[in-house]
């Protein structure tokens, strides 16, 4: 091949890359509008990350983000040293400890029992029951707790007593020692099935041709989940157990905010709760920015924690 047919094969080839990438700019533009998004909401507002080491505030707003007095970490040791400190600690902890030991694995059981019924109807039937807790806020769901444990008018409390299990009602929102497995149950059932979709689209994954053979060499149906489905849909175990590890200090707001009262707050204040009492009721914004600020820090530690020890274990993780 001469030089001239090279460097037109070259050319050639050029164009040819030109053209295909001129096919895709339209593809390609489509995600424009969600880049300006994020950088636009997510990334410029972080200057506002500076109100955590100034003593700023929002309501007399003499002085700017910029021009506020500079206090360092006067914040954050003022959280640390709070009195409430250790038992809003304590309740997050325990709270999401608890939710990672029974809601995690439950989760994962779901989906893989949901995935062996045979008949499409009640599948559909079942996914549609738990999914639809999912799209309803907490606002109308906690209410319906707060309605179904009522000691006065509760359906659970009626049917307990109608079964001499118990001789009195018992107030469970109002005892702050069944707050914890309450937060966690009604959590559960709201996101069972919603949670369960990643398992489930994991598991669709998986070559039938495997179930298949070792259907043929007489495996039982509890020996192809144990050597077939859990093996294949570990990458996605791993991966939503990090996500979960990171997450431990973010309790969510709603939920504990529709259910907690002053019976129970001792068990059911947490962090999140408090930052929205100090910042927005007490308007210390630089306070719970800075409480805000050291949670994303320690969720960062621990998700490079976490993902590390899991591909120590595994050999998976995130990256």
């Amino acid at each position: 091949m001469t030089g001239t047919e090279q460097a037109q094969q070259t050319k050639q080839g050029r164009m040819g890359r030109l053209l295909r990438d001129k096919d895709q700019l339209s593809l390609q533009s489509m995600i424009i509008p969600g880049i300006l998004f994020v950088f636009v909401f997510t990334f410029i507002p972080l200057y506002g990350v500076l109100i955590a080491f100034k003593e700023y505030n929002i309501v007399t707003g003499i002085k700017g983000i910029f021009e506020a007095e500079w206090v360092g970490l006067a914040n954050f040791k003022e959280f640390v040293n709070d009195i409430n400190f250790w038992n809003m600690l304590k309740n997050t902890l325990g709270i999401n400890l608890l939710s990672l030991l029974i809601t995690f694995p439950f989760t994962i059981l779901f989906a893989i029992l949901l995935n062996e019924v045979t008949s499409a109807k009640f599948k559909k039937l079942t996914q549609t029951v738990t999914y639809l807790p999912h799209f309803i806020s907490w606002s109308i769901f906690g209410g319906l707790v707060i309605s179904i444990l009522s000691p006065s008018t509760g359906v659970v409390n009626y049917l307990l007593q109608k079964l001499g299990i118990i001789d009195q009602a018992i107030h469970f929102l109002g005892n702050p020692d069944y707050f914890w497995l309450l937060a966690v149950l009604t959590n559960l059932i709201k996101e069972l099935g919603w949670g369960a979709i990643l398992y489930l689209a994991a598991i669709a994954g998986i070559d039938q041709e495997m179930y298949e053979a070792a259907y043929m060499d007489g495996a039982t149906r509890f020996q192809r989940i144990w050597h077939i489905t859990l093996p294949s849909i570990t990458g996605t175990i791993v991966i939503l157990l990090v996500f979960q590890i990171s997450n431990i200090l973010n309790s969510g707001f709603d939920q504990f905010f529709v259910l907690q009262n002053p019976l129970n707050i001792d068990a059911s204040e947490v962090i999140d709760t408090y930052v929205y009492k100090v910042g927005l009721q007490e308007f210390r914004m630089e306070y719970a920015t800075a409480v805000g600020l050291m949670k994303t820090v320690i969720a960062l530690f621990l998700l490079y924690l976490a993902n590390f020890i899991a591909k120590k274990i595994t050999g998976k993780g995130i990256f």
